[in-house]
């Protein structure tokens, strides 16, 4: 095999690895998957919370909202990209709407802290939904006016446009099941699980 044979295959290889099939744009169900973004806080905490909605299929946690063209941990960390660490969810909209993924958000950050979140401070750990499309923004809209009047106080949480996603490094993907104990001690330490408990209650199955 010519070099230049050799390289078109691996071109090839290379493209079909990586970009989407019709699989991966289709639920279970039949249905097409359909895109929301959320920032939260550590992204850690917030895949988790969204891993565990009946009907979302993938989460990845990123970064997004920024200036800096494929950012890493250590730059979003040090401030100045203006990006934040943020999760990707993929969901089967006919098993869970767009509303209700917007109620687990709410129940898994402080919507009233708009320095970061628990521990975390700064820019990169601000709380933003941003939206896909029109309807996604209505719904953001009309949910977080629903929560000033139930909570009596203003909503430090963003709405924003979508922005450019960038995945985040392969650890920290999934890491609450890779790093179960450290993953713990985190977000008890943060204080993150307490905070949560003062705003919204003891966590229930829904949330």
């Amino acid at each position: 095999m010519s070099k230049g044979s050799f390289a078109g295959v691996l071109l090839a290889a290379l493209v079909s690895a990586v970009a989407p099939t019709k699989a991966d744009d289709m639920a279970a169900s039949g249905a097409p998957l359909d895109t929301a973004i959320f920032a939260g806080g550590c992204f850690w905490c917030v895949e988790q919370a969204f891993d565990e909605v009946d009907g979302v299929v993938e989460t990845t946690s990123g970064y997004t909202g920024g200036t800096v063209a494929n950012p890493t941990y250590k730059q979003v960390s040090a401030g100045g990209t203006h990006h934040q660490e943020a999760v990707r969810v993929r969901f089967d909209p006919k098993k869970v709407g767009y509303t209700a993924l917007l109620d687990a958000f709410w129940h898994n950050i402080d919507p009233l802290d708009g320095g970061g979140q628990f521990c975390d401070r700064g820019e990169s750990y601000r709380s933003v939904i941003f939206v896909m499309n029109d309807a996604q923004r209505k719904a953001a809209e009309a949910s977080k006016a629903a929560l000033e009047k139930q909570l009596g106080e203003t909503i430090a949480t963003k709405i924003e446009p979508a922005a450019t996603f960038y995945p985040a490094e392969d650890y920290h993907q999934d890491y609450y099941r890779k790093n179960p104990v450290r993953y713990k001690f985190y977000k008890w330490g943060c204080g993150r699980a307490q905070r949560l408990e003062e705003i919204w209650g003891k966590p229930d199955k829904k949330h």
